[in-house]
């Protein structure tokens, strides 16, 4: 099963980072990476079942959000190859957020699990997720 993962340190604390992320329809944080965020739906942007669609290509779900555990769970139902529902299938992205409490700091992962034949998006996931991480921790570095 092909799978990715990134992480980086986040010079804010996990409150603050946790309101960001957990916020489903807004990927305002990332202005290099997301050029749009659509909200699909009536549900709410914290709320499993939440749709969006981001550069008018990725798909996406909400699954779960896990407030005490500062876990996203999420599924991308379609996107551009090599995730596209006819490369991949069952794919869920997950964002976990750990404090570092000596430090008031937040140590942010992003991992990705997913079926296909290939390992095609590996690195196409594997780029964005740190292009990603790399705005979030600027955006928080400005606040």
């Amino acid at each position: 099963m092909p799978s990715t993962y990134q992480s980086i340190h986040v010079n804010a604390p996990i409150d603050t980072v946790w309101e960001i992320v957990s916020h489903f329809h807004d990927m305002s944080w990332s202005p290099n990476v997301v050029s749009s965020c659509e909200s699909v739906g009536d549900v709410h942007a914290k709320k499993p079942g939440a749709k969006r669609i981001l550069n008018e290509a990725f798909h996406e779900t909400l699954h779960d959000v896990v407030t005490d555990q500062h876990i996203v769970r999420y599924s991308i139902d379609d996107g551009p190859s090599p995730v596209s529902a006819d490369e991949v299938t069952n794919y869920i992205g997950e964002i976990h957020l750990v404090p570092v409490t000596m430090s008031n700091t937040t140590v942010v992962e992003w991992r990705s699990t997913w079926e296909s034949t290939s390992d095609d998006a590996v690195t196409f996931c594997s780029g964005i997720y740190s292009a990603l991480l790399n705005d979030l921790a600027a955006t928080l570095s400005e606040t």
